[in-house]
């Protein structure tokens, strides 16, 4: 298991695409949008190089799109997308949960910190700690499965950005959201391999609903 130490290691560029994925998430960016580079590094207080390796990161996930001699603008979100990726996420993660299960059963205190930490990112309105502790959690089931193609498929999906955007949606109850992953770490101390994956899948389709 890896230790428990927070990462306080995020780049300034990494810092600036999180502003500008809460931003693009919440509305405050819309789509046509757009995004200049000389005006950010201001609002940043940088050089334009971080603005710019951002958008690029931002571009490779579909949020942002690059026009030649024009500059980068916001896409338009499609709920659609989102919906398929968490429909892909609840495959992958099902897939993981069958082989992790036995392994994490012995020690499922690492999985067990993370929920904790999100609840308490609910119960303080921290969307940044929510978001960063449920990606951790399912990153951390993934992992244990010890599958290295599995693994780089599911961090291709970009679960930390489908997730912020879904925590930023209205009405959406943040300790809800952080309670109902206790019973996949619940199902993991007993050893129920079949309920683990029914949860992870069941997880996945509750948010995919959500995008219709």
């Amino acid at each position: 298991m890896s230790n428990r130490t927070e990462d306080h290691s995020d780049t300034l560029s990494d810092r600036i695409r999180k502003a500008l994925i809460e931003r693009i998430a919440t509305g405050h960016y819309k789509a046509g949008d757009r995004l200049i580079e000389m005006k950010l590094a201001a609002e940043f207080g940088t050089s334009q190089l971080p603005v710019r390796e951002a958008l690029r990161d931002l571009e490779m996930t579909g949020l942002v799109t690059s026009r030649p001699r024009r500059g980068s603008f916001v896409k338009q979100f499609e709920a659609g997308a989102q919906k398929d990726i968490y429909l892909v996420r609840g495959a992958l993660e099902e897939a993981a949960a069958r082989v992790a299960t036995p392994l994490l059963a012995k020690d499922a205190s690492e999985i067990q910190h993370h929920v904790d930490r999100m609840c308490a990112a609910a119960r303080a309105g921290d969307t940044e700690a929510l978001v960063a502790h449920s990606v951790a959690f399912h990153r951390t089931i993934v992992a244990a499965a010890g599958n290295d193609l599995l693994l780089k498929l599911w961090d291709s999906l970009h679960p930390e950005i489908h997730t912020r955007i879904t925590l930023s949606e209205p009405g959406l109850d943040y300790m809800a959201a952080a309670e109902s992953h206790q019973p996949i770490v619940d199902a993991i101390r007993a050893g129920d391999i079949e309920l683990v994956c029914r949860l992870s899948r069941d997880h996945q389709a509750y948010f995919e609903h959500r995008c219709d």
